[in-house]
């Protein structure tokens, strides 16, 4: 089949390999133009872009996927069908219906549950028990079209939002081959989502990982774990913004009379431990300002913290 394939982030790069393992013809990989990155702002290539590169399909990196300009460029490639794979934009409808076949999408959550830019980290800051990934047809509204196949997968205890990532990433490339294989076969059956039961997973910024101590403990253990790696939860100490990774919830709840966010135990027995609304938050790695991640023992051990202050 001729795919164009639509992508950006590592999310999407075991997609596009397992199309060209499988034998598909990749007439071409859209991905987002190159960005600054790093400290010498230097500008990078998408990991889709990257792997593109090396497997030597033509890449095409518009700002924005549309215009005549543009809708020409890939008209011109006689695709088949649009695979999307964590692009970055909404694609307006003259270009979902330039391939013959049309345009699929792989989402990584069970539609029509948590439609949107971060099904992955919203998943596990509600406490969700599992999650999956869904292979649709698109339709200019954001993640409502019909459902073509689904794959559930348990969320594991203690995982976070980087290590879902990974596994969903394979996930999807495993259900896009199965999807597929059923279309070409001719026996593909569209499902309607229900509208009536989607829920919302809107991009996650900074503002959003930002630490409310004031909320139970077992909360904010969702919440440290789906906010890793980026954008990192975080919070303030003495007035600088410390990452915290890695949390747990230690076997007994602490002291309860501690303001929140107040430091209970600081030590290489216990580690960090915080108060919080409803019992204690154990941290078991931190990224301080201007350093490395590192764990929280190692960070006591050079006293960044200590007994009886407050992250806000």
């Amino acid at each position: 089949m001729r795919i164009l394939f639509w992508g950006t982030p590592e999310f999407a790069v075991p997609s596009l390999r397992a199309l060209d393992d499988e034998g598909h013809e990749i007439v071409a990989v859209v991905t987002q133009p190159d960005r600054p990155a790093g400290r010498g702002r230097h500008l990078r290539p998408s990991p889709v872009k990257e792997v593109a590169v090396a497997l030597g399909f033509p890449v095409l990196t518009p700002e924005r996927p549309r215009g005549d300009e543009f809708l020409d460029r890939i008209r011109a490639l006689h695709p088949e069908l649009s695979v999307v794979v964590a692009y970055g934009h909404i694609l307006p409808r003259e270009v979902l219906d330039v391939p013959s076949l049309g345009s699929i999408n792989v989402h990584a959550s069970l539609l029509p549950e948590l439609r949107g830019a971060a099904p992955i980290n919203w998943a596990i800051a509600r406490g969700h028990d599992g999650t999956g990934v869904t292979i649709m047809r698109m339709v200019e509204e954001m993640d409502a079209g019909p459902v073509l196949h689904v794959i559930s997968e348990p969320i594991l205890p203690g995982e976070s939002a980087s290590e879902l990532t990974i596994r969903l990433s394979e996930l999807g490339a495993e259900a896009l081959l199965e999807a597929l294989a059923v279309m070409e076969a001719g026996k593909l059956v569209e499902e309607e989502q229900d509208q009536q039961r989607a829920t919302f997973a809107p991009k996650v910024d900074r503002d959003v990982a930002r630490i409310a101590w004031t909320r139970p403990a077992r909360e904010l253990e969702w919440h440290v774990r789906a906010m890793d790696a980026v954008p990192g939860a975080w919070t303030e100490l003495d007035g600088m913004a410390v990452k915290l990774f890695r949390p747990r919830l230690p076997d007994a709840p602490g002291e309860r009379s501690a303001a929140p966010g107040t430091v209970v135990a600081a030590d290489a027995d216990a580690g960090l431990v915080v108060a919080t609304g409803g019992g204690t938050l154990g941290l078991d790695e931190v990224q301080p300002p201007g350093k490395r991640r590192m764990t929280a023992r190692d960070w006591i051990a050079g006293r960044g913290v200590r007994v009886g202050q407050r992250f806000v």
